[in-house]
C-alpha cells in the first residue's frame, strides 16, 4: 500500500491498473454485439419484482402522483419501477417488502464505513439533542472539521462547508474567476460537476457538449470547455487558444477519470493537467467529492501526489449526512470566499441556510475519526480488490466480453459500454439506446438476486463488506452473467 505524507494511514488502491488494458477490452466491448441476458431468463428475474416487491411498488405507483417519476434521487434504480427501502444497516439494506440486499450503492458513496454507522450515529444524536441540527451562528464542529481536513490535506489551507457538491462547485468555479479575472472553464468530458447552468456541458459522453442542457439558455456554458479524457494534447490547444480571448480561470477533473474513473484516466495524467495549468498560469481544480477519504485521508491528491489549488468536497465529508459540501484550497484563493462585506474587496457570494450547520460538520469530524482510528479506506479497498477479483474469475468462466476493474473501494463493471460510446463514430448514437436499457436489465437482474449497484454498472465497497458478504454478493453475480446470451 501507498504511505501518504500527512498520515501514517494508508490508500486504498492497492495497485494502479493498466489504463491502456482496460481502454483496450473497453474498444472490444462496444465494437462486440450485445450479450444481454437471455429473454426466458430476464422474464424470471423481473417477475422477482411483481410477485416479491408489492408494497414498493403500490408506493411508488402512489408517488407518480405527487412526485415526477415516483422518485427523487437520481441514484435510485427505477426499471422495472424503483424499489422503497426500510432499513440500511453496515453492508445491507432491506425494502418494504422484507427482501434483503447486499448494498454496493452506498447512496453513491458517501457511507464508506457502512450504512448507518453507529459510532458516528451515537455522536450526531448528541448533537441534536444538545443544539438541534441548525443554529445560523458558528458552532465549534465548523473549525474541527476543517482542522482535520487540513491535517490531512495541507493543500486544504482554508475550507468553507456548503450544502452539497453541485454547490461547492458553483463556489470553486466563482471563486477561480474572482481570484484570477478570467472567465474559461475547461473539463474533462464525460465528467460529473454537478448540475449547475455551467456544468450540464459535456455530460456522461465526452463531446455532448449541451445535449442535455434542457431548459439551460445556451449562454450559461458559452464559457465551459471540454477536452477528451487523456487527451493532454487537446487540453493544451484549449488553454493556448484562450490565452487570446482572456485565458484560463481553471481547468476541473475528477481526478480517477469521468464518472468516478468509468473512463480512467492514466496515472500520470494529473501530474501532467497540474503542469499545463502551471504553464498557462489557471487554476486546477480537484472534484473530490468521491475520492476525497474514500481513496485514503489524503484523498487522490494525497495518492498522486499532485497539489490542486482548489478541491471540491461532497458525500463522506459530512460521513453520509445530509448537506455534504465543501471548498478548500489556497489561502489566497480561498479569501475570496469570507463571509460578509467589505468594502473594496471582491468577494465571490456564496451561502446556504443548512451550510456548515452543526450536524452535518458533526458527522463529518466523527467519520474522519473513525476512518483514522479504523484504517477503513483501506480495509473498504482491499474489499474492493477482492470483489473485482472474484467477477473477474466469473467472467473468464463464461467467456464474456464484459469488463471489470476498481480503484480500491470504487468498483466498475462494463457490460452493455453504454457509458464506453464515442458519440464521433457512425452509428454511436443509435447504440445509446439499446446499451443502455441492457444495462437497466442487468442492474434489476443483480438486485433480483439480491444485490443493489449504481445503475448496474458501478459498485461501491464499505468497511462493512467482509468476505462472507462478498462470497454472497459472487454468488449472486454469478448466477446473472451465467444467464448471459451465447
Amino acid at each position: 500500500m501507498v504511505k501518504q505524507n500527512a498520515s501514517t494511514q494508508e490508500y486504498a488502491i492497492s495497485h494502479w491498473p493498466d489504463t491502456d488494458e482496460i481502454l483496450a477490452k473497453f474498444d472490444r466491448l462496444v465494437k462486440s454485439p450485445m450479450r444481454p441476458i437471455r429473454r426466458e431468463r430476464m422474464e424470471e428475474y423481473l417477475d422477482y419484482f411483481e410477485t416479491r416487491c408489492t408494497r414498493s411498488k403500490e408506493l411508488t405507483e402512489q408517488a407518480k402522483q405527487l412526485i415526477p417519476g415516483g422518485v427523487q434521487h437520481n441514484l435510485a434504480f427505477n426499471y422495472p419501477f424503483p424499489l422503497c427501502v426500510k432499513k440500511v444497516d453496515g453492508a445491507y439494506m432491506w425494502d418494504v417488502d422484507g427482501n434483503r440486499y447486499v448494498d454496493f450503492l452506498q447512496a453513491g458513496g458517501p457511507t464508506l464505513l457502512g450504512s448507518n454507522y453507529k459510532p458516528v450515529q451515537e455522536k450526531v444524536v448528541e448533537v441534536i439533542r444538545e443544539c438541534g441540527p441548525v443554529t445560523g451562528l458558528f458552532h465549534e464542529y465548523e473549525y474541527k472539521l476543517a482542522q482535520l481536513i487540513n491535517k490531512h490535506m495541507p493543500a486544504v489551507e482554508m475550507f468553507r462547508m456548503l450544502g452539497s457538491g453541485t454547490e461547492s462547485v458553483m463556489a470553486a468555479i466563482r471563486a477561480a474567476r474572482t481570484f484570477s479575472g478570467k472567465k474559461k472553464i475547461i473539463k474533462v468530458g464525460g465528467a460529473y460537476h454537478g448540475w449547475s447552468d455551467q456544468m450540464v456541458y459535456g455530460l456522461h459522453l465526452p463531446g455532448t457538449g449541451t445535449f442535455e442542457a434542457h431548459g439551460i439558455p445556451h449562454g450559461c456554458s458559452e464559457n465551459t470547455q471540454e477536452f477528451f479524457p487523456n487527451d493532454i494534447d487537446g487540453l493544451r490547444g484549449l488553454l493556448e487558444k484562450n490565452t487570446g480571448q482572456g485565458g484560463t480561470a481553471a481547468v476541473i477533473v475528477e481526478p480517477l477519470g469521468p464518472e468516478s474513473g468509468t473512463r480512467p484516466v492514466r496515472r500520470d495524467f494529473n501530474r501532467q493537467v497540474r503542469d499545463l495549468c502551471d504553464e498557462f498560469e489557471a487554476l486546477l481544480i480537484f472534484d473530490e467529492v468521491v475520492t476525497g477519504f474514500r481513496l485514503g485521508l489524503g484523498g487522490a491528491q494525497g495518492y498522486f501526489n499532485v497539489k490542486p489549488d482548489l478541491t471540491i468536497f461532497g458525500k463522506f465529508v459530512a460521513g453520509g449526512y445530509p448537506a455534504a459540501g465543501g471548498l478548500g484550497g489556497r489561502r489566497d484563493v480561498m479569501a475570496c470566499l469570507a463571509a460578509g462585506v467589505e468594502a473594496g474587496k471582491k468577494r465571490a457570494y456564496v451561502g446556504g441556510t443548512l451550510s456548515a450547520n452543526p450536524l452535518s460538520c458533526a458527522a463529518g469530524y466523527y467519520s474522519i475519526l473513525e476512518l483514522e482510528r479504523t484504517n477503513g479506506a483501506v480495509k473498504a479497498g482491499q474489499a474492493g480488490d477482492k470483489l473485482c477479483q472474484g467477477i473477474q474469475e466469473i467472467i473468464e468462466k463464461y467467456d464474456l466480453p464484459f469488463v471489470v476493474f476498481n480503484h480500491g473501494s470504487i468498483c466498475h463493471l462494463e457490460t452493455s459500454g453504454v457509458m464506453l460510446l464515442n458519440i464521433m463514430e457512425p452509428g454511436a448514437l443509435q447504440q445509446i439506446g439499446p446499451r443502455k436499457f441492457m444495462m437497466e436489465e442487468m442492474g434489476a437482474a443483480f438486485m433480483a438476486e439480491g444485490i443493489v449497484t449504481l445503475a448496474g454498472s458501478r459498485l461501491y465497497t464499505s468497511m462493512a463488506v467482509s468476505d462472507e458478504v462478498i462470497e454472497e454478493a459472487l454468488a449472486g453475480f454469478d448466477r446473472v452473467l451465467g444467464s448471459v446470451e451465447a
